[in-house]
């Protein structure tokens, strides 16, 4: 495929293959962009920001509205294209195609409600005489970086609220997954966006994110990823508006009055769908001394029914992680805890860029798969013998985006979601639930700033005071 830059689909030159992670078979290629293609990107979105600007927001909205029914009308072959391009099972790979073209649409409703609000100046004792209100306008460009684990849903959370508010919108999609963001700039294009308006850059994640990070044309940055690239894209943003939706290894609590097969349920869907290569993905699961036994046998037999394969496979459950050296840190984190004292309850097994659906139990929380961040299929299991102990054990840690727990007890429940340093609270759930309209962004090395289009579009906006001074 080609990329869209400076109101035009280019090749380059160089090309990079986008490959199947279950075979490593070439599905297309992209351009390898560099500098100069961010400089000319950015260039027409400049003049494209100054049409945005101008834009209605019935027109707006009208535009994200069409794009979201064309997502609706392709959401098999947009389904396809996710599961080849980052390895996700076909029925997870629907469900974010699905979801992209919904975020569009909460996206064309939230274009109708860009307001201000009015300031009872009077309330000040200098304030005769005055009034007050505030205006909302674009940032003018925005940038989209995007990772590879949803590359359409996580794609639409940052364009759908940048063309809501105004803005033109460069889009950085992950070098692995860019086939996707590609897909979407064309459905956008056909349902109204002004050429000028919109780039979509593929290439080195390295070149192009600096390239267009340290650019004083782009005006907020939006980027999802790892805590290492997010901190170097503060560090080079300069006086930019950023959110940052960073890494996690979200805590699991299992209270001593827990219902156990819920809890199990849970666990397996929230620790192994996309192969565990979610941010929210259910990590370290810390269970009451009492029930840790009992909650194993109702999680084991769930995790072992789990079909590992070709993703694009019907009986396939869980398909191939995106890239085998992914695969292979996992497998050596694994067997570092094992050889450090962890017991190996299933799995534990790699083939290529398939690796087994694994628990661990006995997991010293210091260890390496509990401390940092897994992102692969891999749930570790570590014990507590109170609440203090269990809440200690879930703050223990840099991160802190999403979290869970399971109790009957009304108390508890609220104690954890007050103390529990975590973005996102679930009580008898697991830490991988998520709405598209809700507020989402997590605490400490987890990010800053919240997603959701109602929330994306506050940070995608610039807030202005106008004063009227009245004769009296």
């Amino acid at each position: 495929m080609k990329m869209f830059v400076a109101g035009e689909w280019k090749e380059t030159s160089e090309t990079i293959d986008v490959v199947n992670p279950y075979d490593d078979s070439v599905i297309d290629t992209i351009p390898k962009a560099g500098a100069g293609d961010v400089d000319a990107a950015l260039a027409t979105l400049v003049e494209g920001a100054r049409v945005m600007r101008q834009m209605p927001a019935f027109e707006r909205a009208r535009i994200l509205e069409r794009a979201a029914d064309l997502v609706q009308e392709r959401v098999e072959d947009l389904a396809r294209t996710i599961s080849m391009e980052e390895g996700k099972v076909l029925a997870e790979a629907r469900v974010e195609a699905q979801r992209g073209g919904e975020v569009l649409a909460v996206s064309a409703e939230e274009a109708k409600r860009v307001a201000g609000e009015m300031i009872p100046l009077d309330a000040a004792e200098n304030g005769a005489g005055k009034m007050g209100f505030t205006l909302r306008i674009p940032c003018g460009v925005v940038a989209a970086i995007t990772p590879f684990n949803f590359p359409l849903n996580l794609v639409t959370h940052k364009v759908g609220p940048a063309i809501a508010g105004g803005n033109a919108v460069i889009v950085k999609p992950a070098t692995d997954t860019p086939l996707s963001a590609l897909k979407l700039t064309e459905i956008l294009l056909e349902a109204g966006m002004p050429e000028s308006a919109i780039a979509c850059i593929t290439g080195s994640g390295g070149e192009l994110g600096k390239a267009i990070c340290e650019d004083d044309r782009v005006r907020k940055i939006s980027f999802t990823g790892s805590y290492e690239v997010g901190d170097a894209i503060c560090r080079i943003a300069g006086m930019k508006k950023v959110t940052m939706e960073l890494g996690s290894n979200s805590p699991v609590i299992i209270m001593d009055d827990a219902d156990l097969d819920k809890a199990a349920q849970a666990v397996c869907a929230a620790g192994y769908s996309n192969a565990g290569q979610v941010c929210i993905s259910a990590q370290r699961i810390l269970t009451s001394s009492k029930v840790g036994g009992d909650f194993l046998d109702a999680l084991r037999p769930k995790v072992e029914a789990l079909t590992l394969g070709d993703q694009l496979a019907d009986d396939s459950k869980m398909g191939p992680m995106v890239r085998e050296r992914d695969a292979e840190r996992v497998e050596e984190w694994i067997n570092e805890a094992v050889a450090a004292g962890a017991q190996l309850v299933t799995g534990g097994k790699r083939e290529r860029s398939l690796y087994q659906p694994t628990i661990l139990d006995k997991v010293d929380p210091d260890m390496r798969v509990s401390r940092e961040e897994l992102f692969g299929p891999a749930v570790a299991v570590s014990r507590f013998d109170n609440i203090e102990d269990a809440i200690r054990m879930a703050n223990d840690t840099t991160f802190g985006l999403s979290a869970g727990v399971f109790t009957q007890d009304l108390d508890r429940a609220m104690r954890f979601a007050r103390e529990v340093d975590s973005g996102n609270i679930h009580i008898n759930w697991s830490s991988q639930w998520r709405a598209d309209f809700m507020p989402y962004g997590g605490l400490k090395h987890s990010g800053m700033g919240k997603e959701g289009p109602r929330y994306a579009l506050r940070d995608m906006t610039e807030e202005k005071t106008v004063v009227l001074h009245l004769n009296q």
